[in-house]
Formats: C-alpha cells, structure tokens, sequence
C-alpha cells in the first residue's frame, strides 16, 4: 500500500462526495417542501369551514389541559423541594453530631445569646 498520492486522493474525494452530497441533499429537500407544501393547501382548503369552528372549542381545551399540567407540575416541585430540604435537615443534624457539637434549634440559639 503506497502513501505517496494518499493525502491529495483523500481531500479530492472529499471535497467531490461533500459537493455531490449538498447537491442530493438540496435536491430531495426541495422535493420534499414541494410536496408537504402540495398537500398542505390541498387540506386546508377542505378543511377551513371546519377549522373555524372548532378553533375555540380546542383552545379551551388546551388551556385547561395546560393549567392542569402546570398545577401537576407546581406541586410535584413542591414536594422535592421539601423532600430536599427535609434531607438538608438531616445532614446537619449528622454533621453536627460528627463534629461533636450538638444541633442547636433557634430557640436554644437565642437563650444561650440572652444569657
């Protein structure tokens, strides 16, 4: 196996498959544009009148589907949040009993600061 043309075979074959795939490439995409675009027109005009109608009913919908996801989702947040911090509590608590100081609440805080 010869090393001697392998550098300017390889850029030549690349720079022909890159210029003859970006031209397949274009080709078919305009091919498929043309036709979505074909059939896209052909339904909305069969389907206008009815389109029309149905507008409201399905927004209404959506936004009640969308709430409800929302609420879901707010409330899923909710309770990792106070899953997180309850977690965050107990490792504390075991960092302080780790480094031989014993957890102090708010309360006892503000007694041993008054005295």
């Amino acid at each position: 196996m010869s090393r001697d043309g392998f550098a300017s075979g390889f850029f030549t074959g690349a720079l022909v498959g890159g210029i003859v795939g970006g031209l397949l490439g274009a080709v078919l995409a305009n091919r498929r544009d043309a036709l979505f675009s074909g059939e896209e027109a052909g339904e909305a005009a069969i389907n206008s009148s009815e389109a029309n109608k149905d507008a409201p009913r399905r927004q209404m919908k959506a936004a009640a589907n969308d709430s409800l996801e929302m609420e879901t989702a707010r409330r899923s947040l909710e309770d990792k949040i106070a899953q997180l911090n309850a977690t965050i509590d107990d490792v504390r608590k075991q960092l302080g009993n780790v480094n031989g100081n014993a957890p102090q609440t708010a309360n006892e805080r503000s007694l041993s600061q008054d005295s």
